[in-house]
């Protein structure tokens, strides 16, 4: 778990489609609208702060709004940062906290957003959580084992992670191709309940794969169609 930080009550954001940034992880960045260069110089230039927000395109498809963010979104802070001669960057951003976004501040020069942190809670003893988080471990293993595009250095990291809410959120950022389940994780604040999804989650997986590899027989990649 991140330790207590101070975070400001405004941040500067990104709000960006199918984007969702987990406490801890790294997330990798490429800035190159006006907007966002000129936000990025001045986070270097103070506390290296931001916010990514995923779009919330169903209220956008409602209400035409700019840019709707989810009301859950993460700040993170610039760890490492590349700056080229055609003045787009590449950086990356580590997550520290979930937030809640209160309101949008201003939209110019970039965008600025009112927020509160949220704290979790683990929901079950330290020692259930480990269970689960043993549990899950088997799960990513099995379906690391039934697919190929799960690489093995991602499980031997996460093998080294110990705190179990930090196992989860990372095996959450790296291993879930839904955005949608991948926001809705991030909302659930209860760490045994987003255990609960997110098992649920790599058990459809797991069943996925597994009649996948029986429907492909010995057939190789580009034989599938023969079966």
């Amino acid at each position: 778990m991140m330790p207590d930080l101070e975070i400001p009550e405004q941040v500067p954001v990104m709000t960006l489609p199918g984007a969702v940034l987990f406490p801890q992880a790294m997330m990798p960045l490429q800035i190159f609208e006006p907007r966002y260069r000129q936000m990025l110089e001045d986070t270097l230039a103070r506390r290296r702060l931001f916010a990514v927000a995923g779009l919330n395109e169903k209220l956008f498809e409602e209400t035409g709004q700019f840019e709707p963010p989810y009301d859950t979104a993460t700040v993170g802070m610039v760890r490492a940062c590349q700056k080229h001669d055609d003045g787009t960057s590449n950086l990356i951003l580590q997550g520290l906290r979930r937030v809640s976004v209160l309101r949008i501040v201003h939209e110019v020069p970039y965008r600025i957003i009112e927020i509160e942190s949220l704290n979790t809670s683990p929901g079950a003893t330290e020692d259930t959580l480990r269970n689960l988080k043993s549990r899950l471990q088997a799960r990513l293993q099995k379906l690391k084992k039934l697919c190929t595009y799960i690489p093995d250095v991602m499980i031997q990291f996460l093998r080294t992670v110990d705190d179990p809410e930090t196992f989860l959120d990372l095996a959450a950022y790296m291993l879930c191709g839904d955005a949608n389940l991948k926001q809705k994780l991030l909302e659930t604040l209860e760490t045994r309940a987003r255990y609960q999804l997110f098992s649920d989650f790599i058990d459809h997986e797991n069943q996925q794969q597994t009649l996948l590899r029986k429907l492909k027989g010995d057939l190789g990649p580009n034989d599938i169609s023969k079966n």
